[in-house]
């Protein structure tokens, strides 16, 4: 299937490693020109080489999305390389796991920054160049946290709702003025992310990383966690021209670990 995403500016954050760079990379291979951003230049350098092996045009944009004025330079640094915005895809690394009890008021807003306004932030500032576009579409990165809560995960379990919510409301109101929003919802996929989200669980539980694995290996029907590429494939389709009647949705990619019918 010819995607059409052929010439086609996108603007990605957190896209150095794990599920931003699988994107990027399944966007690459369609011929899309791609701004990707991280807080970790040598991360982009490496990112940067790896995608214009494809034949891809690459800009890096180091920067830290939880800072208020970060987002607005990415879109202008994006718009002035390549002309315009067609594809926001608004992703950043998970706040830390915790219990209720072990959190401190000051994280709760740091995570709020991390998880929810991040992706306030740059759609706002894309917004005027998307409306320019003939195929504008926007991804959010959640989580499947968001219908099924996982242990010690509260702020991700509770902020990422947020940017749910955000999202489907934003499908409503700019539905008219033609640009989509989505999001995708993953499970446990093979990251570094998640890595060191079972590292803390063996740690707490006194288990191995291997055992934790194993664990949520079963949860899915697939007997699997997924990986990367297989996260980007939905995440290209969600945001190419493809799929220019679905907008509003927020679709699993979790293997069936989730369990509920909607």
């Amino acid at each position: 299937m010819d995607l059409g995403l052929t010439g086609k500016i996108a603007l990605l954050t957190g896209a150095s490693r794990g599920l931003g760079l699988a994107t990027a990379q399944a966007l690459a291979k369609e011929g899309t020109r791609l701004a990707i951003n991280s807080r970790s230049e040598e991360h982009l350098a490496e990112a940067r080489t790896q995608l214009e092996a494809t034949g891809a045009e690459v800009i890096t944009l180091p920067g830290d999305v939880t800072q208020p004025g970060t987002p607005k330079k990415l879109v202008d640094a994006t718009v002035e390389a390549f002309g315009g915005l067609d594809l926001l895809f608004t992703n950043a690394g998970g706040p830390p796991p915790s219990a209720f009890e072990e959190i401190e008021e000051e994280t709760w807003g740091q995570a709020i920054d991390l998880s929810f306004m991040s992706h306030v932030r740059l759609i706002r500032a894309a917004l005027p160049f998307l409306r320019k576009s003939d195929s504008p579409s926007v991804l959010t990165v959640t989580s499947i946290s968001i219908k099924q809560p996982i242990p010690n995960l509260v702020l991700s379990n509770s902020i990422r709702a947020a940017t749910a919510g955000l999202t489907k409301t934003l499908a409503l109101e700019l539905g008219p003025d033609g640009i989509r929003f989505n999001s995708i919802l993953p499970s446990w996929t093979h990251t570094q992310r998640i890595e060191e989200l079972l590292a803390d669980r063996a740690a707490r539980r006194g288990t191995t990383v291997e055992e934790e694995i194993e664990a949520q290996n079963e949860l899915s029907p697939l007997g699997r966690i997924g990986t990367p590429e297989e996260f980007a494939n939905a995440a290209a389709f969600l945001l190419s021209p493809a799929a220019s009647y679905i907008t509003g949705v927020m679709l699993n990619v979790d293997g069936g670990t989730y369990k509920g019918l909607f």
